[in-house]
């Protein structure tokens, strides 16, 4: 039985875009999969599911889960650059249309493996909210020579440490688009994906004088593994948990999928009761689904005063991809809920 031809595309399509983004092993096994005229189409789906890859929709509409942002938005997206004694990383900076001088919100997003600023951006539809509210969007790129598949170094000691390593260079980078540009203060964020979303955390851990709050998405705790072989016990969910106390936790929302074979949810619940840890036990479970989409679980931790201080969202038969998301991007699930909408809720109300 051969491929049908849409899905040849995709799959090309698909290849294409690993190639261009990753380690070759992936791109590897699909290619094999397409020079096998002879491959039944489901065996095709089946690697690609095991591999994590979904292949792009033909059109949004066909989504069942559509956010209704515009794909461009008409703002700039502009290249630099920020260096210390730590390294050297690129970064682009999305400066919203109906930006005019005045102080707004600073957001800082993490991309996760293999991804880079413009794929993450395309994938979370960020800057068409940057246009709404509006703020600017800082996503800072890791770089190959620092890691072979652009992951941040979550799980290196030096990179768990303030003014050390790659939090160093994130967070004079930060500081340096402040500087540059009007930011209202105390309205400086940060969050990520996947390793982006690891080190999301260490970046609200370490820094929490710098950033006002933290969105993890599909991530992993503070100082969770310490080598590359610890990573990845602690990626299946036999992580290590904070050995100190790390001062104050900031307000924090997260959202992790229930079958994620990817990032073990356990580390969901981890980061949010790190986040948590010091608060009274008022908590609030919301039940919720998305027409057509996804149900889900949200929980609520609150302050004494009654104040919303965590949310961790559980997404119910959804893996390892970012919630709400475009496909024009990698590892997105359109079938929702929407996370860049909710994590953008979360931190613009608290003020």
């Amino acid at each position: 039985m051969k491929l049908n031809q849409r899905l040849l595309a995709q799959l090309r399509a698909v290849t294409r875009s690993l190639m261009r983004k990753g380690p070759a092993g992936p791109a590897a096994v699909i290619q094999e999969a397409l020079n096998d005229a002879s491959a039944p189409q489901h065996a095709a789906q089946r690697q690609m599911h095991d591999l994590g890859v979904t292949a792009p929709a033909p059109a949004p509409v066909d989504l069942p889960f559509t956010t209704g942002r515009q794909e461009t938005p008409p703002g700039k997206f502009i290249d630099g650059s920020h260096a210390n004694e730590a390294g050297t990383r690129d970064y682009k900076l999305y400066v919203p249309g109906s930006y005019t001088g005045e102080a707004v919100p600073l957001l800082v997003m993490l991309h996760g493996c293999t991804q880079d600023p413009e794929d993450f951006a395309n994938g979370t539809q960020m800057n068409a909210l940057a246009e709404e509210l509006p703020c600017l969007v800082l996503y800072p790129e890791q770089s190959k020579q620092a890691n072979a598949s652009r992951c941040w170094n979550w799980f290196n000691a030096v990179d768990q440490r303030r003014d050390q390593g790659e939090p160093s260079i994130i967070a004079g980078m930060t500081r340096a688009i402040m500087e540059r540009y009007a930011v209202e203060a105390g309205q400086v964020y940060v969050a990520g994906l996947s390793a982006g979303g690891a080190m999301a955390t260490i970046m609200g851990t370490l820094y929490p004088d710098l950033y006002a709050a933290v969105g993890v998405h599909s991530g992993l705790p503070f100082a969770s593994a310490h080598d590359l072989p610890s990573a990845l016990a602690a990626m299946k969910g036999g992580f290590r948990r904070a050995q100190a106390e790390t001062g104050r936790p900031l307000p924090i929302i997260v959202f992790h999928g229930d079958r994620d074979t990817t990032v073990h949810p356990a580390n969901g619940e981890e980061v949010v009761a790190q986040g948590a840890r010091h608060l009274p036990r008022r908590v609030a479970v919301e039940p919720g689904r998305v027409p057509d989409g996804h149900a889900y679980t949200r929980t609520v931790h609150r302050r004494a005063d009654g104040a919303v201080h965590a949310e961790h969202w559980v997404v119910h038969g959804a893996g390892h991809a970012w919630f709400g998301g475009n496909a024009r991007g990698s590892y997105t699930d359109g079938k929702g809920p929407d996370a860049s909408r909710e994590m953008m809720r979360f931190f613009t109300t608290r003020r």
